[in-house]
């Protein structure tokens, strides 16, 4: 315990105290008179930052909502689903030209999710300045950055050769934790070949750790336990850095949304985005079927008879549940697996920032958080990216094959799965296939499974227009095939 300040015995100022009073918070000034002159004014700011009002009504809001009983949950209908099977070639080559024409209009935004370090991968960079391995060596964001360049160009000659090249807008969501090394790896990388002004960063928000009793955990006797307000924290922070406003002054009707550590994602898929707009439904997901009944991951339902499509954790359902078959498809009955992977109109997602702020529900996750009296048990509260779904007037899911579009990297290699390895793996697989399918060879000197070729995004978006560089050639693996 160190002495008390003798400099300076002046209490907390009147006013701040009494507002944390307002909101029973007022052990935040419990240390005071042992704090130094600096330390107190560094608590005071950090007071003075947070939106107390707002923090409040989170922190009731949430406690009170654990207790209730949530509505029974249904199977999502056959028919809000377009799986693969009952997709038809002409169907597939009509959305694939109706995405490429909203692009080639500018009505596409790209909206990422990369506020995570690569904590568990052993890295304290942002998830997406990872490099998993492939012969190129790129990280997850110039894989994301060079897609967003097919893209433009694909679009471009959909409409005519010697178009001009439409611009897709990203916008990237980081965390206080990410957001400096984000924004200099971008630019150390001259944003891979993308125009700075195409690319905005902005930050999801923190919140208030907070005890079994509802009051704020002190990190230290001068600030207060905060963490990241969860994926979900997008929506407010769209709106509080009125970046809603900005997207529909850019002419953007739609968004993708997606998660940074996806190493097979399809940024901004054409066929993805013309299926969205052929449907007019407001919010619409790419799912994957669950590999086995009890796969950790969370899955679409419907809560309630003909209540709104939403996502339940796999802790949700029991095991009987889980293992259900409905005996018309011969799948299981829950096996749309949620994989980040979302579409929402611009319209939509002014309405969910709206009404996600006005029910200020957060998901409290149980933590160990550290604290002037060491780890303490209390909850981190926070929102989730498929928190919006429930608001939405219409919902559609769109099957992906695994394979072909979710490679996770979310562990260090050693581990059983997700790891670098595997979507490296993943990659060097589906690309080999485009390139035999393309009319290539490859030799290889260790066993094919463990190996592979990587076709550059710069020459091909999903398999297309691969004849030209292949046919008829002999590529050694592992190599990336770049122009």
């Amino acid at each position: 315990m160190r002495e008390p300040a003798s400099e300076n015995n002046a209490p907390p100022p009147q006013s701040l105290l009494e507002r944390v009073k307002d909101y029973g918070q007022e052990d935040v000034f419990a240390l005071w008179d042992e704090l130094s002159p600096e330390e107190r004014d560094v608590l005071v700011k950090d007071i003075e930052s947070l939106d107390l009002p707002r923090v409040d009504r989170i922190i009731r809001c949430s406690f009170r909502s654990q207790g209730l009983p949530a509505a029974a949950i249904e199977p999502v209908p056959e028919s809000n689903v377009s799986t693969i099977e009952k997709r038809t070639m002409e169907e597939r080559e009509r959305w694939w030209k109706m995405g490429l024409k909203a692009i080639s209009d500018g009505k596409l935004g790209v909206l990422l999710l990369s506020g995570g370090q690569g904590t568990r991968l052993g890295s304290s960079d942002p998830k997406g300045c990872f490099n998993i391995g492939l012969p190129s060596g790129k990280s997850l964001f110039q894989l994301q950055a060079e897609r967003i360049l097919c893209l433009q160009r694909l679009a471009a000659q959909s409409v005519n050769e010697g178009a001009s090249i439409p611009r897709i807008h990203w916008y990237i969501m980081t965390s206080p934790f990410t957001d400096v090394p984000t924004r200099k790896f971008f630019e150390s990388c001259k944003y891979f070949g993308l125009e700075p002004d195409q690319v905005t960063f902005f930050q999801q928000g923190t919140i208030p750790c907070v005890a079994r009793d509802g009051r704020f955990i002190m990190e230290t006797p001068y600030r207060v336990a905060k963490s990241p307000d969860g994926n979900g924290g997008v929506y407010s922070a769209l709106k509080s850095s009125k970046l809603l406003e900005d997207m529909a002054s850019r002419g953007i009707k739609y968004l993708d949304c997606y998660g940074v550590d996806n190493a097979l994602v399809r940024v901004g898929d054409p066929t993805f985005l013309g299926y969205f707009v052929d449907t007019g439904v407001a919010a619409a997901a790419k799912v994957v079927r669950k590999a086995y009944p009890q796969e950790k991951v969370g899955v679409f339902v419907r809560r309630g008879k003909g209540g709104p499509v939403s996502v339940v954790e796999y802790s949700e359902l029991d095991s009987s549940m889980a293992s259900a078959i409905n005996q018309e498809t011969g799948r299981l009955r829950y096996c749309w697996s949620n994989v980040c992977l979302h579409m929402f109109t611009l319209d939509f997602l002014n309405q969910v920032a709206n009404g996600l702020e006005k029910d200020s529900i957060y998901h409290l996750a149980e933590k160990n958080i550290p604290s002037i009296h060491g780890h303490t048990m209390g909850y981190k509260l926070e929102q989730f990216i498929f928190d919006a779904f429930p608001y939405a007037p219409s919902t559609a899911l769109f099957e992906a094959l695994r394979e072909e579009e979710f490679a996770p990297v979310k562990n260090a290699n050693g581990s059983n799965f997700d790891t670098p390895d595997s979507a490296r793996l993943l990659v060097l697989r589906l690309h080999t296939r485009w390139v035999v399918a393309a009319g290539g060879f490859l030799t290889h000197s260790v066993p094919l499974y463990a190996t592979g070729v990587e076709v550059s995004p710069q020459c091909s978006y999903a398999g297309e227009n691969l004849e030209a560089i292949c046919r008829g050639r002999t590529f050694h693996a592992p190599c990336e095939i770049a122009f």
